[in-house]
């Protein structure tokens, strides 16, 4: 069973400094070249901005839990989920970040384990003493299978690529036993920042287009600029 958060949830949340993008809301090296990449120039510029990413996660571990954020909603909702685990169940975490979740679920009577790619993130969340197993991995690496009766990934999937979606979706469901939760956000971004970036690919003579709904045959089809 998969529960995904409602769009009205994650339209409230604040943008943080890491929203999909690395600090400053610069892009990393490789953007804006202009032209199209071909598959392997992609994957070097992904493993690229993953790395910056970790990176920047390790430069804000020591403060990340200070920026205001309203974890009170998302608490909220974990709490809904954590009244669907079975008694004693085992939770994992991931991405796990600094463990800001880790006491509520400990607090509820479960085992819990954390997974972040983030050496400094992990260290803030080891020093609470509360997961049995913390594990240096990214989202497209979990390793676990059949190991946990609830899955948790918060604030995360804005940072993992169109193309590793069904790989990290398929290994969220596979962690987990049969029956398990697998509970998941997904950002909501407004309006204007939609715009911002296809105006920003237009400018650089990428292909972007404007997406829109369509009824029939057409429907969900992109209409690109000038159809």
């Amino acid at each position: 069973m998969i529960l995904a958060e409602p769009g009205a949830v994650a339209a409230a949340r604040t943008s943080q400094s890491l929203p999909g993008r690395l600090p400053g809301g610069g892009l990393a090296a490789g953007a804006g070249t202009g032209r199209l990449w071909s598959g392997m120039e992609r994957q070097k510029w992904l493993a690229e901005r993953r790395a910056a990413l970790a990176a920047a996660y390790d430069a804000e571990a020591a403060t990340y839990d200070d920026e205001r954020h309203p974890w009170d909603m998302q608490r909220a909702w974990v709490a809904r989920v954590l009244g669907l685990i079975p008694p004693g169940g085992t939770v994992l975490d991931a991405p796990c970040g600094t463990g800001k979740y880790f006491a509520m679920l400990a607090g509820a009577g479960h085992r819990v384990a954390g997974a972040d790619q983030s050496a400094g993130m992990l260290a803030r969340a080891r020093a609470r003493g509360i997961a049995f197993s913390l594990q240096r991995t990214p989202l497209q690496d979990l390793p676990y299978a059949a190991r946990f009766d609830a899955v948790l990934t918060i604030e995360a999937m804005q940072h993992i690529p169109p193309e590793d979606w069904p790989g990290v979706l398929a290994d969220l469901g596979r962690a987990v036993r049969p029956g398990g939760l697998v509970y998941l956000t997904v950002q909501v971004l407004g309006q204007h920042h939609i715009q911002r970036a296809f105006e920003s690919l237009r400018a650089r003579g990428l292909p972007a287009g404007a997406g829109r709904a369509r009824r029939g045959r057409h429907a969900r089809l992109p209409l690109f600029p000038g159809s």
